[in-house]
């Protein structure tokens, strides 16, 4: 899929940042994010969703390159629609379920996703390590943290069952280290088989979307790697926002400026701004 939308990297080397192609100016960097994560997703897909940026990816993914990808939520929502302006805060209220062809239960969805029929999760993060790992529970020593997050909800289910994981997250070094505080949802544990080792039969994460790169782990030893950088980044600021040393794919390349089209369909699901054009949302 990403094959369609990039760019050569001949102008990514470090010491020449005016030659590089700029991200465009009206896009924020939440935005860079989830318009570039949703260009991941395909057509005829089963994609098991978040609240916020994931949903919203989803949603642009729907208005532009896959019309047919099937959305559903953790409870019990399946095939929904979003109403712009309406976005839910909870997977569990009755914005969730707009347009939905199939309403069930928590339970069948993750009977589902144990059975392999999802082939994207998407989760965010507080920290993420250089296998995938992902912390959402705690900062700090486990037995004194410094701060309580929210958890998991639904993400180490996810995590542990869809095919392929998609992970969205500012980049920046206090969220990308070497090893996080605490597991809440398993990436490739200690990388190369250790996945597969502990039970975990389907998928990993695949992608780790964020503001200044894609990336995506090595086939063997599972560790973290830079795959694209965003328009108008170099290698050098992604290494600089990363708390460990990221493998570099032999054909990296850049990832297309955000577009203006693809900005007015985030921001009219987001906002329900009547005055976007409907052959913008479309396009």
């Amino acid at each position: 899929m990403t094959d369609s939308l990039t760019f050569p990297l001949t102008d990514a080397l470090p010491g020449s940042p005016a030659e590089l192609t700029p991200q465009n100016p009206d896009a924020r960097p939440d935005e860079v994010m989830t318009i570039a994560a949703s260009r991941l997703l395909e057509d005829g897909k089963v994609l098991f969703a978040g609240i916020g940026q994931p949903l919203v990816a989803a949603a642009i993914a729907k208005r532009r390159q896959a019309p047919h990808l099937t959305v559903l939520l953790e409870g019990g929502m399946i095939g929904i629609e979003l109403m712009p302006g309406e976005l839910p805060a909870s997977t569990n209220e009755v914005r969730a379920a707009v347009g939905a062809q199939m309403l069930t239960t928590a339970t069948d969805i993750f009977l589902m996703a144990q059975r392999g029929f999802f082939d994207y999760g998407f989760i965010g993060v507080a920290q993420i390590d250089q296998h995938g790992n992902v912390n959402t529970s705690i900062v700090g020593d486990p037995e004194h943290p410094k701060v309580r997050l929210p958890g998991p909800g639904g993400a180490n289910d996810i995590a542990s069952m869809c095919n392929q994981v998609v992970v969205v997250t500012q980049h920046e070094t206090r969220r990308f280290l070497e090893r996080v505080d605490f597991i809440t949802s398993p990436g490739y544990l200690s990388g190369g088989t250790s996945r597969r080792d502990s039970g975990l039969i389907h998928g990993g994460p695949k992608w780790v979307v964020t503001d200044l790169a894609l990336l995506d782990f090595d086939e063997e030893c599972h560790r973290m790697r830079v795959r694209a950088l965003q328009a108008g980044v170099t290698l050098e600021q992604v290494r600089a926002a990363t708390g460990f040393e990221l493998l570099v794919h032999d054909e990296l390349y850049h990832l297309p400026p955000v577009e203006d089209a693809e900005i007015a369909v985030l921001r009219h699901l987001l906002h329900g701004d009547e005055r976007v054009a409907c052959e913008e949302i479309t396009r």
